[in-house]
């Protein structure tokens, strides 16, 4: 069958299109995406604005007519921390549902990180022993720990890149202390869960999923994504630890220039560097695979194992 899957996520609209059997690989047929960054359009009451509203309402329903001409039998849709956290959102939600007919699936924090990990652990497989899986959204990091396909624990804090860089990095490039004060404030916000992870024992793997790590990887000497998900890649902490430095010292414009990282995102990597290299430190991780499944594609997995 053809799912798509509706992510309202915090920095971007995305329709990933599949064809998808229980018991098979789901296989991507196609991919839409629209760059909305709702994290960095919250006003002062913390709620998102009308021409948020209006801007997701009109991309829901371009995705809805990209589904029907690919072919989509069901869409699954959801939303994540920007949607779950405005002030706002119940009234959003509302609003897609009545203009547009989809009735968005608003996902805790914690079910976010236990499906990034459902993912990682179908990706990786069994052999892959314990994983630590680390998500850095636009709106919230989560990380989850475990030995089975659903994790031990799994934790969501509003660490995420794009949150961090509207509310805590206003300057292009961004200014010194800011940047020493948004660390420490990283920092201790990790610091309080990690506890909660290593009583568990110390994984056997870490992951890093979502697009702030393949950037960071890819800067840091990865395979480029045009080499196939099949090709290893990984982040060490020695390289991060040399990189927010100087993406600190860079403007937006001129970390477009860098490999991988893309217009939309580059306003938000140094903050997402901060939090990966927090998390990484914290955890004593030296080094951390990518893994190309994330969130979407726990939300398919978990779909497919409740068919009949």
């Amino acid at each position: 069958m053809r799912l798509g899957v509706l992510d309202v996520g915090s920095n971007t609209v995305h329709l990933l299109v599949v064809d998808a059997h229980p018991g098979a690989r789901p296989l991507p047929a196609y991919s839409h995406k629209a760059e909305l960054r709702l994290a960095e359009l919250l006003d002062e009451r913390g709620a998102i604005s009308e021409d948020g509203v209006e801007r997701l309402v009109a991309t829901v329903l371009e995705a809805l007519q990209v589904a029907e001409d690919k072919g989509v039998e069901s869409v699954l849709p959801f939303a994540t921390s920007a949607v779950r956290e405005a002030t706002n959102g119940d009234e959003v939600l509302r609003r897609v549902a009545a203009e547009t007919a989809v009735e968005l699936q608003v996902l805790a924090g914690e079910d976010e990180a236990r499906l990034t990990f459902l993912a990682a652990r179908r990706w990786l497989g069994w052999s892959a022993g314990r994983l630590l899986v680390l998500d850095i959204g636009g709106g919230s990091l989560e990380i989850a720990y475990g030995l089975d396909e659903d994790p031990d624990v799994a934790v969501s804090l509003p660490l995420g890149a794009g949150r961090l860089t509207a509310g805590d990095l206003p300057g292009d490039p961004p200014d010194t202390e800011d940047v020493r004060t948004l660390r420490r404030r990283v920092r201790a916000e990790i610091a309080k869960v990690v506890s909660e992870f290593t009583r568990f024992g110390t994984p056997d793997r870490v992951v890093g999923t979502s697009k702030t790590f393949r950037q960071l990887a890819r800067i840091a000497g990865a395979a480029r994504s045009a080499e196939g998900l099949y090709v290893q890649r990984e982040l060490t902490r020695k390289k991060l630890e040399e990189w927010v430095p100087r993406l600190g010292s860079m403007s937006a414009q001129e970390r477009v220039a860098l490999p991988g990282v893309s217009e939309g995102r580059s306003r938000q990597l140094l903050a997402g560097a901060l939090v990966a290299e927090a998390a990484m430190d914290l955890f004593g991780v030296e080094t951390l695979e990518i893994c190309p499944w994330a969130l979407r594609e726990g939300v398919i997995l978990r779909r497919l194992d409740h068919l009949p």
